[in-house]
This record gives C-alpha cells, structure tokens and sequence, in this order.
C-alpha cells in the first residue's frame, strides 16, 4: 500500500467532514474516490496530501507522514481549485514544478500531452478557465511524481482536452505510477478505474472494483415507453420512457405485463455505475 488513510477523523469545529475513515491505493492502480457534494472527498485528499492534519487515525504515504518534504516529492497533485500568478507564462509555470523533483518529465513532452505546446508563451492571466485547466492538470504529472493525486481533474475541459487527461492517467497507470482522483462524472470513474471507494457523510462504505460496486447493488434497469397516464410503482419517469432498477428483472417485467402495462422499446441492461452508487447510498 502506497499511501492510505487509517481509521481517519477530521473535523472542523462541530463539523465532521471524515469520520474513521480507511482506504488506500497499491502500485499501479487508479482509485477513484466518489461520494456526493459535502461528502469528504477533498479533505480525505487534503489529508492524504499532508494539506490537514487528522484529528485521528493518520495518513500514510510511501510508509510516512505525508506532510515531510521527501514524501511530498514522491506526490503530483491537482486541487479542486488553482490559482497562478496572471503575469507568468505556462513554460515559467511548468519549469518551476519541474524543478522540485528529482526526475521531471521533458518539458516539451507534458506541454504535447496536455494540447498546451501552442500556448507555451501565453501569460496564464490570459487563458481561458478550461486552459488554465489544463495546466494544473499537467503539474500534477511534471514531477514524474509515482502518486499523482487529481480532485475533479476534467473540471470545465472540452472533450478533446477530457481524453487527453484519462490517456494520461491510463498510461501513468500502466508504466506502474498510481492514480488517486475524484471526479462527479461516473462514466470518467467507470472508464478509468481499477477501484472504487465511495464515501458519503466522511464514511468509507464501499471499496471495491466497478463490476463488484454495481454487485453490491443487485439492480438491473428496466426502461421502456409509456404513455403519460401510466402508472408504474417505484418507476421514475425520463421522457416518453420510464424506468425501473429491480433486483429481479425477470420477475418485474412478468409483473408489468400481468398488470397490462404496455412495454414499448422494452430496454433491460445492468445498472450503471452512477445507479448502483445511488442505490448504495440510499441504504446506508
């Protein structure tokens, strides 16, 4: 285990953003970290990164404190929010990351990768959000860090600039580099991870892969057209469609047709991610 969070509590005054929470990541393995707004996400990272420190419990990375200077070297990171000196172009930034680790990557390289070779020369007071974007993403792997730790990294990106992130996640994961992110676009998590640890009210309630995630559900979705005036119990309406996640397809779409309900485009597939994970929280 590369880094993790150990039985952590964090609070803030009367608020308790994590409560005992553990989780971790191993080499070469891309976790994503989900949960709803005001879950704990950031400050699980925040604890991770060595930015807060745990009321209780602790948080270990590479076998120490994340908050020692020779950990931190060990670490890339994109924050949820980042903010750059307007006057400094993107080459002075990203030479200035670069020149905290001990074997950055080639400048000219990261600046192809992340589509800003042709802002180069740009002061990052003049970037658009989704450039300056960009940009924080691409720290976070200046460094040739082992953990890079990403907090909603595609965050106002355009699809082009979305792909090039996750084929850098993809191959920082393959060249055996790890992969902490959280992200609210389940099919992102879906895409990119080979875990997934879900936490919700500063709880840890889920850590598995994404084909044992949507398990823990049990749910398949049932989805077909339905005029206006049908009634379908425990059904919630998308359109002209309804839909239904049952434990018991079979069974359900038995129940409708005795009930005579019509089954117009009649679609039954496993749920996706983003259901089971609502169905997860809806228990606990």
């Amino acid at each position: 285990m590369i880094a993790a969070l150990e039985n952590a509590t964090k609070r803030f005054g009367s608020t308790v953003a994590v409560s005992d929470a553990s989780f971790g990541l191993d080499e070469g393995e891309v976790v994503a970290l989900l949960g709803p707004n005001g879950a704990g996400k950031t400050t699980s990272l925040a604890l991770l990164l060595g930015l807060r420190r745990p009321d209780e419990g602790r948080a270990v990375v590479f076998g120490a404190d994340p908050r020692r200077a020779e950990t931190r070297r060990n670490i890339g990171a994109t924050p949820q929010e980042m903010a750059f000196p307007h006057a400094l172009r993107v080459t002075e930034i990203v030479d200035l990351v670069r020149a905290h680790y001990e074997h950055p990557l080639a400048r000219d390289d990261l600046l192809e990768r992340f589509g800003l070779a042709e802002l180069a020369r740009r002061q990052v007071g003049g970037l658009s959000g989704g450039e300056r974007r960009r940009v924080a993403v691409a720290l976070a792997f200046a460094g040739g860090a082992p953990l890079v730790v990403l907090d909603e990294p595609t965050a106002s990106l355009d699809t082009d600039a979305r792909r090039a992130v996750w084929e850098a996640i993809r191959a920082h994961g393959a060249a055996g580099g790890s992969v902490l992110l959280t992200t609210h676009h389940l099919d992102e998590a879906e895409a990119l991870a080979t875990r997934v640890v879900v936490i919700d009210d500063g709880r840890t309630i889920a850590d598995a892969g994404v084909p044992e995630i949507k398990a823990a559900a049990g749910l398949t979705r049932v989805r077909f057209r339905a005029p206006p005036d049908a009634r379908v119990d425990g059904a919630r309406r998308d359109g002209d469609h309804v839909r239904l996640l049952v434990a018991d397809a079979g069974a359900a779409v038995a129940q409708l047709v005795r009930d005579g309900v019509p089954l117009h485009d009649l679609e039954v597939r496993p749920a996706t991610l983003e259901e089971a994970l609502g169905a997860l929280t809806e228990r606990l």
